[in-house]
């Protein structure tokens, strides 16, 4: 099981490899980091595999830093 300061760090790792970028951290922003479409389902079904959990895609574009969205992942609430 994943502890709360884990999670954000996961998503960050996830963010960085998808959108090739060593330098974004859990404050990063998906838009100023590039992210479109195709890679926020890419992060989406990586988040999935990572935590067994269904993360709609839409949940990355509401909430745009690995924080947030380790925020609302976390609480086991992730539909919109």
């Amino acid at each position: 099981m994943t502890t709360t300061t884990e999670v954000p760090e996961l998503i960050a790792a996830i963010y960085r490899e998808t959108l090739g970028d060593d330098s974004l951290d859990t404050a990063s922003d998906f838009f100023e980091a590039g992210g479109d479409s195709l890679t926020a389902f890419q992060i989406t079904a990586r988040v999935e595999a990572a935590l067994d959990i269904e993360v709609p895609v839409a949940l990355v574009f509401a909430y745009p830093t690995p924080a947030d969205l380790a925020a609302v992942v976390e609480t086991g609430e992730v539909q919109l």
